[in-house]
């Protein structure tokens, strides 16, 4: 039997990294994608790596729905409208994450108080004013910024984030119980080879931006940029330092609080001065 050749086995590949990406498609989103024959348990942790793209994607459509709704109504009216389009694509995942991560931590006082609370499907009142605040903020800082910025903000935003929470998977353990994971497969630590491939979708975005919306880019100034990485950074030590405290390990709704954090230090970065 012939082995494959070199072309062969880069063709198989990026067959596999596309059903990796569709995997990841239809995790993180409610987007339809082709059904899979063969599907695989593990692929599940694999598309991980493929999380920022899905990001991206989200905040493209969200964009989108910003520049067509701006069109006919205020900046405040076309941030709710796009910020609502968001929460329906992706289900609330990251939100739920979100209000189920400040009900369990700000409940719970061990760490097995914590993770019953953050299982119960009920939201509570630290659940309740953590997803108001933040969608308040969220709203807010993108009606304060103009046109083009609000759109490089969302794309970047939805994707960045994603990638913030890719960091924890790779530095923390899994702080659950796997056996009554939602999603089993994700529950193991991400090599960091894997990590530090899935920020190659962002770069790539930031570059195909800077080709096609070059005079959008530049109405964000380089201190701009340095400051919304500053905080995603912040936000993101901040998460790995709470979740690493109370939960020994990262979990989904804590990855879920992590994106919605990290996603909001980046519109607060960007909407600085403008």
């Amino acid at each position: 039997m012939m082995r494959p050749t070199r072309d062969q086995r880069l063709t198989s590949q990026l067959i596999h990294e596309g059903r990796l990406l569709l995997v990841a498609i239809q995790f993180l989103t409610r987007l339809p994608v082709p059904a899979f024959k063969e599907y695989q348990p593990h692929w599940l942790h694999q598309s991980s790596r493929h999380f920022p793209a899905v990001g991206l994607l989200v905040g493209l459509i969200c964009a989108s729905a910003f520049w067509f709704s701006s069109l006919f109504f205020s900046p405040l009216v076309a941030a709710v409208i796009s910020t609502a389009l968001g929460i329906k694509i992706t289900g609330a995942f990251h939100e739920d994450g979100l209000a189920d991560t400040c009900d369990g931590l700000g409940g719970g006082l061990t760490r097995e108080r914590a993770l019953t609370i953050m299982k119960d499907s009920r939201l509570g009142t630290f659940g309740t004013l953590g997803l108001v605040m933040a969608m308040l903020l969220k709203v807010s800082l993108l009606a304060s910024m103009s046109l083009p910025v609000a759109l490089i903000a969302l794309v970047i935003g939805h994707g960045a984030s994603r990638l913030c929470c890719i960091s924890l998977i790779a530095l923390l353990p899994y702080g659950g119980d796997v056996e009554h994971a939602k999603a089993k497969p994700m529950a193991q630590q991400l090599s960091l080879r894997q990590g530090l491939m899935s920020a190659g979708w962002l770069v790539l975005a930031l570059v195909l931006m800077s080709v096609i919306w070059p005079q959008a880019m530049a109405r964000i100034q380089p201190h701009q940029w340095q400051l919304a990485v500053l905080l995603a950074c912040l936000a993101s030590a901040y998460m790995y330092r709470l979740l690493a405290r109370r939960l020994q390990g990262y979990t989904g709704d804590g990855l879920g609080a992590t994106q919605q954090l990290s996603e909001l230090a980046i519109y607060a970065g960007l909407a600085v001065g403008l």
